[in-house]
């Protein structure tokens, strides 16, 4: 379009999160920055319901300890076979990320810094350049 804004590559977002301020805090900035959450889930069995429901979720937004059985790594393979990329939102990145997902945000974050992440990502996905990653924010090759 021209001399208006790009239609976004990453629009329907579902939240993978077993903190529940930490999720209803990241759903609650998701939509008030024009995203739709799909779901809203806290652990790897009804993540994979999700995905399995919906063929049109863009990103998968997901920490990598959850309640129950299973974590954000086993996610990331259930989105990847989905063709869903995913950016994992924990304390430490396991070194399986970087094969499992397009990045990962460190904790703790801000709101800005997630709406930077969501920003270069989404630049990422359309075959963009990302000139400067945001802090906190590392993007991987591999999606």
């Amino acid at each position: 379009m021209l001399f208006g804004k790009r239609e976004r590559a990453i629009r329907r977002i579902v939240i993978v999160e077993d903190e529940p301020l930490v999720a209803f805090d990241n759903e609650h900035l998701l939509r008030e920055a024009g995203y739709e959450v799909v779901a809203t889930v806290d652990n790897l069995a009804d993540a994979v319901r999700v995905l399995g429901e919906d063929d049109d979720i863009h990103l998968v937004l997901s920490d990598i300890t959850l309640s129950g059985d299973g974590d954000g790594t086993d996610v990331a393979r259930a989105a990847a076979a989905k063709g869903v990329p995913v950016l994992f939102v924990t304390g430490t990145c396991p070194d399986a990320a970087r094969a499992l997902a397009i990045g990962c945000l460190s904790k703790p974050y801000s709101d800005r810094m997630l709406r930077n992440a969501l920003a270069a990502l989404d630049r990422k996905l359309r075959g963009e350049p990302v000139k400067r990653v945001p802090a906190g924010l590392s993007i991987y090759e591999a999606v």
